[in-house]
């Protein structure tokens, strides 16, 4: 550490109410802003000297500002064993795997060992080493497709996959890149590298010359100056937030005597405010993060044929007014820690599946306990998955059931009264997720029940009772009233047109074909996977039994061989 550098972090502390490391953190999100921008003005031609720019300013954040010398170990070790398992265990089908557990297992014991250390306010490299495992985990995987025919590769693969291992210079560049080292974004290594040759702003042959993107004297780096200051600016607020409100409303006003001789409207307010104030945390900083790395050039998206409008969003962590203004889960979830879904799905959800097969229990089984073991050992992160994914199933089905009662029925518009509907989803979307996401917040399992307890379960009442609803006949019923408002806006005697098709509301989930998948590990159905399980339990024993069965049939014929013998 730099000597005296804690002396102004210490005394602001005193000031604002929030820890020196949590301050440190801060300044070193803005102190990246600068930084990019120098970084932006190496020349092209040199990726050597961007490369070691990016080293220097990772290590001085490591070392020079946190004192992390522990912390460079374990990002060696992680990063180092994963360069080696692709280099060795290259062609060998097992190779991202056992580079995936390797990460996780180094990772746990980090965990742990802050859990036992009880000291959140503290900054370790275990944000960073989290940040590391979904890059490091990803470069195996890209290592692996880069042995593979094209037939058997995805576009999404085609396009991320490492043919050649990159020199242990840009290796390192991709390991350290300072503006998103401690708290991500996280990216492909072939987008860093795209960025690093410039080959990530070829603009296609479709555009008009007239519509490039502006850029300053020869650089292929289109100007960005303006779409990071946006994001500096939104972060700030939400920081600016987090420190009036984090006064008030922290896990102490959740749980002291004062709450507890509140009225239950109020508690229940409390309760969401702190679920809000710590959202604003993470607002802020993965908004900073990211406008960092819209400065430097990574965040480039490409070009829009028609307008000429660079999209600056590649590195997107977070959509707070998604999250805060969400109708339903799904919404919710999918709008927080985007790069963490995204992660979930291309290198879990679909790698556990077997190619030209349908994800199943499995798939979401192995993203589920990935997501909630690439958190942490809390139990308030087990609470709260566990709860989210009943969540998810009760609004699964108020979407599909009750919300087209709300739509025209021939043509899907929204009716004078969907308004309401709206209203009313946002308003249980929000309530049912502050009480859901308090253990995540309070980590402490007897903590986190105390604080349950104080609104009386709300969220578990309601979502039980609904998931009950729905598994009544109400269900069915509900289902044939919807068939014959159907039936009567076509003008039919059934809910089936002449040629068969059910006539049914669409819905953007079911269009993309994307319903089932998992949101941050999160099951979609928890009561179809564990159908799906039960089946394949009674296939394997089905199995298992021809399997005794013709064993036995083979002894038996045998046996009467040596009789006629």
């Amino acid at each position: 550490m730099l000597p005296y550098i804690n002396i102004p972090f210490e005394w602001l502390s005193g000031v604002v109410g929030a820890s020196p490391d949590e301050l440190k953190l801060i300044f070193s999100f803005l102190l990246s802003y600068p930084l990019a921008g120098l970084l932006k003005r190496v020349p092209d031609a040199r990726p050597e000297y961007k490369n070691l720019f990016i080293i220097g300013g990772g290590l001085f954040y490591l070392v020079g500002l946190y004192s992390l010398w522990t912390g460079i170990r374990t990002l060696f070790i992680a990063s180092a064993g994963t360069y080696a398992l692709a280099h060795y265990l290259r062609t060998s089908p097992y190779m991202p795997w056992i580079a995936f557990f390797f990460l996780m297992g180094h990772m746990a014991v980090n965990q742990l060992t802050r859990q036992f250390a009880d000291n959140p306010a503290e900054i370790d490299i275990t944000g960073a080493q989290m940040v590391l495992v979904m890059k490091l985990s990803a470069f195996a995987w890209n290592v692996a497709d880069g042995t593979l025919p094209d037939d058997q590769l995805s576009d999404f693969q085609k396009n991320r996959r490492i043919v050649k291992l990159p020199s242990l210079l840009d290796y390192a560049g991709y390991v350290l890149f300072f503006p998103s080292l401690m708290t991500g974004p996280a990216f492909d290594y072939n987008e860093y590298r795209g960025w690093v040759d410039c080959t990530m702003f070829d603009v296609p042959v479709n555009i008009d010359p007239a519509k490039k993107p502006p850029t300053r004297k020869k650089r292929r780096i289109p100007r960005s100056g303006t779409p990071a200051m946006w994001k500096l600016a939104g972060g700030l607020t939400w920081v600016w937030v987090f420190l009036n409100l984090s006064k008030w409303y922290n896990v102490d006003a959740l749980l002291n005597d004062e709450a507890g001789a509140s009225g239950f409207l109020r508690r229940v307010f409390i309760m969401h405010m702190v679920g809000f104030t710590t959202r604003a945390k993470y607002y802020g900083v993965w908004s900073m993060a990211e406008g960092s790395c819209i400065l430097a050039g990574l965040g480039y998206n490409g070009v829009d044929p028609v307008t000429g409008k660079v999209s600056w969003n590649r590195l997107q962590n977070i959509n707070p007014w998604g999250v805060e203004l969400a109708q339903n889960s799904r919404a919710y979830l999918e709008n927080w820690n985007m790069n963490t879904n995204k992660w979930l799905r291309y290198y879990i959800y679909l790698r556990v599946t077997p190619r030209n097969k349908k994800p199943g229990f499995r798939a979401s089984m192995a993203t589920f306990v990935t997501s909630a073991f690439w958190h942490g050992f809390y139990p308030g992160y087990y609470l709260t998955f566990v709860l989210a994914s009943f969540v998810q199933t009760a609004a699964k089905n108020y979407r599909r059931i009750v919300r087209p009662f709300f739509l025209d029925p021939a043509t899907q518009k929204p009716l004078p009264t969907k308004k309401y509907y709206d209203i009313a989803s946002w308003f249980a979307t929000q309530a049912t997720f502050s009480f859901v996401v308090a253990p995540f917040v309070i980590l402490r399992a007897d903590l986190s029940f105390l604080a349950w307890q104080r609104v009386y379960y709300y969220a578990v009442i309601t979502t039980g009772a609904s998931m009950a609803f729905f598994a009544s006949p109400a269900k069915a019923h509900l289902k044939k009233m919807l068939d014959k408002r159907a039936a009567r806006a076509l003008g039919v005697p059934s809910a089936r047109d002449a040629a068969g098709k059910m006539v049914r509301s669409a819905s953007t989930d079911s269009l993309s074909g994307r319903a089932q998948e998992p949101v941050l590990g999160l099951s979609a159905d928890p009561g179809r996977d564990l159908d799906e399980a039960l089946q394949e339990l009674r296939e394997e024993v089905e199995k298992a039994r021809a399997e005794i069965e013709k064993g036995r049939a083979s002894g038996n014929g045998s046996t009467e061989g040596k009789k006629e013998l």
